[in-house]
């Protein structure tokens, strides 16, 4: 063993392996930064590049992207509130929030201190599983991973915000938009409105951009001003350090759950994020702020998502099981370049000594990354003081353009503008975001190891040994939630005693200000949950006890959230005030404008293909939103197509063609064809 550690030692000093190691880091900082890249599209960029190359090398390049890439997609979390990557998302509720007030430094510092911390405990449960990692990861079958499942599913209740009502509500949405596709039992069609495209379900990265990333954009839009007044992160560096060290445990714990979240093949990153974040809010004693900008729901996401890299090289290396997307591109090119991925990468004799490379070099890579990241900051902070009109046009264009990723088809920008109003209408009426995220990312996994377990097992696959343990602290966490909420109401002037009436109050202070839009959204949820039970009966037994199981608890739960609502309208005796109108009176502009921005964007691509479109756009959008002058219109408007014929010709993609695009396409020059 002495010698492997010593020839292991020896690659990753060398000059070539560190240069390497920092391409790797450099692509990563990129692809991290601009919103909604992720892990994925960095591997892909890298591919063509690792073919023939020598493996230490091909090696140092690929985890020197993926150790940095959870540390750079920070930024645009806590500086944009928009999501870097799914597994992101639950940064930007506490770090967007942070950077509002002004503590844009103290976020980042902790972020990116936690973040090291969590990829250098990664690195280290690497270097001890890698011997023993085998009888681990076999000892859990499909019944321990739908536990699993169920356990984070069990965060519901912490994430629901003041109703609970509304926190199931939005998780069975959630779940149901996750049923969408084909059913893995059988392969019955479920909600796919005969098309081809929903055979293969919603992508997770355009529903996170839709359900976060795009309701921000517009609601920064109404308000006509800048993210930043000044562009400077403030003082707050070394708080941000002290905040980590201070809750140096909780940053343990959650680089615990990251790793082993890591070590369970497919529940990837966005899992352990939540879980996390769960967690990170259930063991809080003052639960006030978080959502408005808690440090806490910085750290605990940060360390989870950086250890989980670790975790997720565990089964990759050892099983030739990729953890997650980014992981199946890693597996692709370890195999280009000669190297076969298996329990030879433990044997002493065989590729032990690379496995104990890939794993320093995570662990280098994750010091350099975070030393990087914080000499840029000050520069990326700048992008926050631009007059947010100017700025705006650019990030709908990256998210379009992130979306536009998933499976590279037109039908994904409609997706998103589909889940982007949802997601307006869950942030405006109140139902909690982060609940339907956990239930859309776990959907796939309960439904998946239900049907294996059961399959393998029978029905009693439950009280198979580590399933029972998985369920008592599945048990203890609701009982703990339930405790703590408790005490919240306790601490409710008025002695609030149950959640329905916790809604009835919450939704007749709301009537004031009319409900009337509530109800109809409301009311939309309900046919929802039933569409989604008569679908689900149409199919065989297995494929239908998911989507009718959903759509029961959903119905249930919405039916009550629309009782109090209707009541709560009709006793504020509003009933003869239909007023639409979204906004609040807190902000200059109104909501359905910048909706209808949006909308015709999408029309437009479908009607003259994306280049044109995209010009249109920003011409119009700039001229008529941000009266900016010719000049500054056509510099933005070309800046913003370079930009984007920049990232297809690297990735290696068409955009799509609108209606007329494809009627002339014979007629038409590049980059219009």
């Amino acid at each position: 063993m002495i010698d492997v550690f010593v020839t292991s030692l020896h690659n990753l000093l060398t000059l070539h392996h560190l240069g390497y190691m920092m391409i790797g880091v450099a692509v990563g900082l990129i692809v991290g930064i601009l919103p909604a890249l992720g892990g994925i599209a960095g591997m892909s960029l890298l591919l063509p590049f690792v073919y023939g190359m020598e493996p230490t090398a091909a090696i140092a390049m690929m985890v020197g992207l993926l150790a940095v890439i959870p540390t750079s997609d920070t930024f645009s979390c806590i500086l944009m509130g928009i999501p870097g990557s799914s597994a992101s998302q639950a940064t930007v509720l506490d770090g967007f929030p942070l950077a509002r007030k002004g503590e844009a430094a103290r976020a980042l510092s902790a972020s990116f201190s936690a973040s090291m911390i969590g990829g250098l405990f990664g690195a280290l449960c690497l270097t001890g599983i890698v011997i023993v990692a085998r009888p681990l990861i076999l000892s859990f079958t499909s019944a321990e991973l739908f536990m699993l499942a169920i356990f984070g599913l069990s965060m519901v209740g912490v994430l629901s915000g003041s109703s609970l009502a509304k926190g199931i509500a939005a998780c069975t949405l959630g779940l149901a938009f996750g049923a969408i596709g084909t059913a893995p039992a059988n392969g019955g069609e479920r909600m796919t409105f005969g098309s081809l495209y929903l055979m293969s379900g919603l992508e997770i990265t355009i529903i996170g951009l839709g359900i976060f990333a795009l309701p921000e954009v517009l609601d920064l839009l109404r308000g006509n001003s800048s993210i930043s007044s000044t562009g400077k992160l403030g003082r707050g560096w070394l708080d941000g350090v002290r905040d980590t060290w201070r809750e140096k445990w909780l940053t343990l714990r959650c680089s615990t759950i990251g790793a082993c979240v890591g070590l369970m093949p497919g529940l990837g990153g966005s899992v352990s994020d939540w879980i996390s974040y769960g967690h990170t809010v259930q063991t809080a004693k003052d639960k006030s702020q978080f959502g408005k900008g808690d440090i806490r729901g910085v750290i605990g996401p940060e360390a989870a998502n950086n250890s989980c890299a670790g975790g997720n090289l565990i089964p990759t290396l050892l099983f030739g099981i990729p953890g997650s997307g980014s992981m199946a591109i890693f597996l692709a090119a370890m195999i280009l370049i000669g190297l076969q991925p298996g329990p030879g990468m433990a044997d002493p004799n065989r590729d032990l000594n690379l496995t104990y490379t890939v794993v320093w070099t995570l662990a280098l890579a994750n010091v350099v990354g975070t030393a990087a990241c914080i000499a840029l900051s000050p520069s990326i902070a700048r992008l926050t003081t631009i007059r947010f009109v100017l700025f705006a046009p650019f990030m709908i264009l990256i998210i379009v353009f992130g979306a536009f990723q998933s499976t590279r088809s037109f039908e994904d920008i409609v997706a998103l503008l589909v889940v982007a109003l949802t997601g307006i209408f869950l942030k405006r009426f109140g139902w909690p975001r982060p609940a339907f995220l956990i239930g859309f990312v776990l959907a796939g996994q309960v439904e998946t190891y239900f049907y294996q377990a059961v399959q393998f097992y029978g029905y009693g696959f439950p009280l198979r040994p580590i399933a029972i343990v998985i369920a008592l602290v599945t048990i203890a966490s609701l009982w703990f939630t339930s405790r703590s909420r408790m005490r919240q109401k306790e601490a409710v002037p008025g002695g609030i005693t149950t959640d329905i009436e916790f809604e009835r109050e919450e939704d007749e202070t709301a009537a004031a200000r009319n409900l009337w839009p509530q109800v109809v959204f409301t009311a939309i949820a309900v046919a929802f949950f039933v569409f989604t039970i008569v679908e689900g009966a149409e199919n065989s037994f297995l494929d239908a006890v998911f989507p009718i199981a959903v759509g029961m608890v959903g119905l249930l739960t919405a039916a009550t959230v629309l009782f109090w609502q209707v009541r709560g309208a009709t006793g504020r005796g509003t009933a003869g005030n239909m007023n639409f109108d979204l906004d609040d009176g807190t902000t200059s502009g109104s909501l359905w404008r910048f909706v209808g921005w949006l909308v015709g964007f999408v029309a437009a691509i479908g009607l003259v293909g994306f280049t044109l479109a995209l010009i249109g756009f920003f011409v119009a959008f700039l001229k008529v939103v941000a009266r900016s002058s010719w000049l500054q219109t056509l510099v933005l408007t070309a800046a913003a197509v370079g930009l984007v014929l920049l990232l297809t010709s690297i990735l290696h993609m068409n955009l799509p063609g609108g209606l007329l695009q494809n009627q002339f396409y014979d007629q038409l020059v590049w980059p219009l064809r």
